[in-house]
């Protein structure tokens, strides 16, 4: 204890056994223990204490959960219905309003639908799919008349729900309560810590303020408390956007599966307060009910916020103990040395992008002040969302063609330092040993292959390789002949504004960033004239994530492209650009993908996958969506007609295995869905990438990688995918004639503009010619030709027109 108190005193760094050993510190050792919690609380933020002026909205008291300490949980028979209406919701709202409350908290249970048939039957009556839905409209309703921001605490959401509900609660929070597998949540799927571990995980991907804590009590051990303060402190450094940590005491309610189980003690209460502050350092908000303990107590462990307290309805959570009166909490504050001062429901730091989507701006700078604090003002309900309005032309619009000449203006994007997370909270897959047998693997017929046949064909070296390359070559040639095809296309990267924070990424910009640009719906519609006139049969378009884009900005482009040039096949939208635009339109994907192939999009990218393994995924991209995400927007576009393409990236912080069980993965789709045209080697290009400049990544694959690659692709997805593509604009003429002599059959397309792989640093150009295209298959001793998107027959008049312009189209 004296040494651990020792190195809390000289504000050395706590490991979790020093931790658990401060956590049970009493008495004296107690004392000087919260003495050095309030000065690091000081060297933060000294003498204020914050708040949050609120209203609670028990939206259900139904939840499908068991936890032997809940009495806000009951069954339908002892409610009037399963949820409250929206006029009950806003008859709340609004006398929270009038009392200068500017938070709504909605509480409510976990999906109560699945356990509870009245819930479900409640839902279908009123026309919702789910809770979440619910809760969803009931939050723009309360926006939209009262003007109070809404703070969701829905329980467990999945990756797709949390980014259907950030538009409308500018935060969001969860308790993790423990990381240990404790008694009282037997019978509670929600309680699992993993799954709530995973949605901590999940909502700094999405960059969503969240709140959450530690419930001292609960059957758990100190160990298992440190262990809960550093899994919450581990997720915060690689995401940044843990707003604030409650530390909350048990206390024992009748009623209950727990109620004869002893309180958390105020010793242990106060220790688990003061360890927080110390693992969490001074720049977190500690937050404790100052309902369910004492405030000189609270501020001398190291507390810096009170969190919610409402001069209107009760803590529905722990109804027993009633709030303090704010005149009270303030006199109380003040005898200790503190300002109360009253906040918002997301803390100042997450109070503009990425934190806070567009939609909601304006309802918070009505309640802010200059510091991002709350303002003195009552709220007043606004439109959520303003009437969309057409695209409009901004920033560098003639980036696809300068980039060649002059390039970026910077190497990396403005918010470099805090977008992508603490770099060194990244946790890089450890490398693991290959045992290989190139030869056994050989014996086996393409297409048949295990995970360990395809590594081992991945792994090979010298004349293994030269076999490998051979053999993947002879496939080529039996599949689809000595053809080398291509497609006279033109890219349209209509904007790359952008907030996810991918680290592989050096297209996105911030919009204030001197690279930014956005296309008006009309420069698109031109652009895809153009490209018409010059021969093309397609128009590749995605673009950015720009939180100011409404959904339906997906299928206003779309229709552009079609103004300009009905005839062209619209290739667009990468799964993450479906799902955004699926969300932010409150709509399903197949409801999305449907209503954008009635818009013109004939097929989609298969972009967005780099490595489908999220162990590697959320190290390259933290907001980009998981590999099941991914495979759903993918199978469902298959299902309603549009066929994708299907790619990989590599040579990042992957190995060969994952490169091995994304192969097989993607042959596995295809025979359930059929929908892949081709598959996309992407060689990852380092130059410029986040993730290079922090260190992190290895400078792309190397010469022997994408040989690799490209063959083992044949071989892995034979009598699945037939074409194998090469990319010109990352590998260059002369690392293409290496890949074609060994199971490539395309070049994809002519670009006219790239600039994604070009800010990232390729040094290959962003357009070629068609006979550029074509000298490049013929000194590689092949035979070009042009094709489809759909790899079929090019009409005679097109291959006129692109014969008739030699050179790309340069932007007019």
């Amino acid at each position: 204890m004296r040494r651990a108190l020792a190195r809390a005193r000289d504000g050395k760094p706590l490991d979790t056994d020093e931790a658990t050993i401060l956590l049970a510190a009493r008495g004296d050792d107690l004392a000087e223990l919260m003495s050095y919690a309030a000065r690091v609380r000081d060297q933060g933020r000294a003498g204020i204490v914050t708040y949050s002026r609120k209203v609670f909205i028990p939206l259900t008291r139904l939840c499908r959960d068991r936890c032997h300490y809940c009495t806000f949980a009951t069954s339908p028979a002892k409610l009037p219905a399963p949820y409250l209406s929206i006029d009950e919701v806003l008859d709340i709202a609004r006398q929270g309003a009038e009392l200068g409350c500017k938070e709504a908290l909605f509480t409510l249970g976990d999906r109560p639908e699945e356990r509870w048939p009245a819930a479900r039957a409640w839902l279908d009556e009123q026309g919702y799919d789910d809770t979440l839905s619910y809760v969803r409209a009931a939050a723009v309703a309360v926006l939209e008349e009262t003007g109070l921001l809404p703070h969701l605490n829905p329980g467990v959401m999945s990756w797709a729900e949390m980014q259907r509900l950030k538009p409308v609660a500018p935060s969001m929070g969860m308790m993790l309560e423990t990381t240990a597998d404790v008694p009282a949540h037997k019978g509670s799927p929600d309680k699992v810590p993993a799954v709530r571990l995973r949605v901590l995980e999940d909502a700094g991907r999405h960059a969503i303020p969240f709140t959450t804590g530690v419930l001292v009590g609960i059957g758990e051990t100190n160990r298992d408390r440190a262990e809960s303060l550093f899994a919450i402190r581990a997720t915060h450094r690689r995401h940044g956007h843990v707003q604030e940590v409650i530390v909350q005491n048990f206390l024992a309610k009748p009623d209950t599966a727990m109620r004869g189980a002893d309180d958390a003690t105020r010793e242990e209460h106060l220790a688990t307060i003061a360890v927080a502050r110390l693992v969490l350092g001074p720049k977190m908000r500690v937050q404790a009910p100052p309902n369910l303990a004492e405030v000189p107590d609270l501020l001398a462990a190291g507390v810096d916020d009170f969190g919610g307290v409402s001069p209107l309805t009760p803590d529905h959570v722990n109804p027993e103990r009633p709030w303090p009166h704010l005149d009270d909490l303030a006199a109380a504050s003040a005898r200790e040395g503190f300002r109360l001062t009253e906040r918002l429901t997301a803390h100042p730091p997450y109070l503009q992008e990425p934190w806070l989507d567009p939609r909601l701006a304006k309802h918070v700078e009505a309640l802010r002040t200059v510091d991002g604090l709350a303002s003195d003002v009552l709220p007043k309900g606004l439109p959520w969302q303003e009437p969309d309005v057409a695209l409009e032309s901004s920033g560098r619009t003639d980036l696809h063609a300068t980039v060649d000449t002059t390039g970026r203006t910077d190497d990396r994007r403005s918010d470099f330092d805090d977008v992508y997370g603490d770099w060194t909270a990244l946790e890089i897959p450890a490398p693991r040993r290959m045992d290989t047998d190139v030869r056994a693997a050989m014996r086996k017929q393409p297409g048949a292959f295990t995970e360990k046949d395809v590594l081992s064909l991945l792994a090979a070296e010298g004349d293994d390789l030269e076999a490998v390359v051979r053999w993947a070559d002879d496939v080529r040639r039996d599949t689809v002949g000595d053809d080398v095809t291509f497609v006279v296309n033109r890219n349209i990267n209509f904007t790359n504004v952008c907030y996810t924070g991918c680290r592989f990424c050096a297209f996105a910009q911030r919009r204030t960033d001197a690279d930014a640009y956005s296309l008006s719906l009309e420069e698109v519609e031109q652009r895809a004239r153009e490209a018409w006139d010059v021969g093309a049969t397609e128009i590749c378009m995605q673009g950015g994530i720009d939180p100011q884009l409404p959904g339906t900005a997906y299928l206003d482009l779309a229709r552009a492209i079609k103004g300009g040039a009905p005839d062209l096949h619209l290739h667009a939208y990468s799964p993450m650009e479906v799902v955004n635009g699926a969300a932010r339109m409150g709509v399903s994907i197949r409801e999305f993908l449907t209503e954008a192939k009635a818009a013109g999009v004939d097929s989609l990218p298969g972009t967005a996958a780099e490595i489908l393994d999220d162990e590697v995924r959320w190290v390259l991209t933290k907001g980009k969506l998981p590999t099941s995400q991914w495979i759903e927007v993918v199978q469902t576009a298959h299902s309603v007609g549009l066929p994708t393409t299907s790619t990989m990236m590599y040579g990042h912080v992957d190995e060969p295995r994952h490169w091995a069980a994304h192969l097989l993965l993607l042959r596995k789709l295809q025979g359930e869905s059929g929908g892949f045209t081709e598959f996309v080697p992407l060689p990852f290009v380092h130059t410029n990438a986040p993730i290079y400049l922090a260190g992190i990544a290895r400078p792309g694959p190397t010469l022997r990688d994408n040989r690799a690659v490209h063959a083992v692709a044949r071989l892995a997805l034979h009598g699945s995918i037939d074409n194998i593509q090469s990319s010109w604009v990352k590998l260059g003429v002369e690392q293409c004639h290496q890949v074609l002599a060994g199971g490539v059959n395309d070049l994809g397309g002519t670009l006219m503009e790239e600039t994604i792989s070009r800010m990232a640093g390729s040094e290959h150009g962003s357009r070629k010619s068609v006979l550029e295209l074509e000298a490049m298959v013929s000194n590689a001793g092949r035979t070009p030709r042009q094709r489809t998107t759909g790899y079929g027959t090019v009409p005679e008049e097109r291959l006129r027109a692109a014969r008739r312009a030699p050179l790309p189209v340069l932007p007019s």
